[in-house]
């Protein structure tokens, strides 16, 4: 959706849980001398601010990485590290987006592609990933990733991460995630969805279930809304052919919101 800006939302909760879920899989992704293939849907900017005043007119990363930046939980975690990198670079108060930690994870022979509608967006993104090995695409995301599925290289992860502005999103998801997973048996498939008061992601979450997709791991933590009359109340993921001990690590972030 156009209107759809996440520096808003930069550092919340949801992106510790999300965030630190992709750095893991990355990690242990590239331990192995085999080349890799990362695939984004939804990209946003890449880096953000969080003194921007977008970001300070919500206040939601001081009960995300605000207040668990420093926990120990996160000590030694891929996570952690490509945060430290990053901020070494472009100062403390910078926070990175996926398609930014995954590019600090790619290597000389992988490659990656990441979609993103919105213009300003897309301009900025490009700057942010100027120089790595992910190409950005202005196009849906989702037709981007069926159009290069199967991949090349075929090992690989796709990260699927939407504004959930559109509701229509919920019904489709299952039915894009059935498609891709089709074309491509071998490819991790990331989903990330927010947990709304209102329970929206209870239907798509069983209509994936019912697939029985292979390697399928569903985790979720619950935190209090952030401010006043917001209505998340919680982050999930849903993977397929999930990556080993990836399970434990998000065990670790739950712990940070009293999980």
């Amino acid at each position: 959706m156009l209107s759809y800006q996440h520096i808003y939302h930069a550092g919340n909760p949801a992106d510790v849980h999300k965030h630190a879920a992709l750095a893991a899989m990355l990690d242990y992704m590239t331990r192995k001398d085999k080349p890799l293939s990362y695939i984004e849907t939804h990209g946003g900017r890449g880096l953000y601010r969080l003194d921007a005043p977008e970001a300070l007119k919500t206040g939601e990363a001081a009960a995300g990485i605000g207040a668990v930046a420093d926990a120990a939980a996160l000590a030694g975690t891929p996570y952690r590290a490509v945060l430290d990198e990053i901020r070494a670079v472009h100062g403390a108060l910078a926070y990175p987006g996926s398609p930014l930690i995954a590019a600090r994870f790619l290597r000389a022979g992988d490659a990656g592609h990441v979609a993103e509608l919105h213009p300003q967006e897309h301009a900025a993104l490009v700057a942010a990933l100027k120089g790595t090995p992910l190409k950005v695409h202005r196009q849906d995301g989702f037709g981007m990733a069926q159009s290069i599925c199967p991949p090349t290289p075929r090992r690989g992860l796709m990260l699927i991460d939407p504004s959930y502005e559109v509701k229509a999103e919920y019904a489709r998801i299952p039915r894009e995630i059935a498609g891709l997973h089709a074309k491509w048996n071998v490819g991790v498939i990331a989903l990330w969805y927010p947990i709304l008061t209102g329970g929206a992601h209870v239907p798509m979450l069983a209509a994936l279930e019912a697939q029985g997709l292979p390697g399928a791991l569903r985790h979720e933590i619950r935190f209090p809304p952030v401010r006043a009359g917001h209505r998340m109340v919680g982050s999930g993921l849903f993977v397929v052919n999930a990556p080993w001990g990836l399970e434990a690590e998000l065990d670790r972030v739950a712990q940070l919101f009293g999980g």
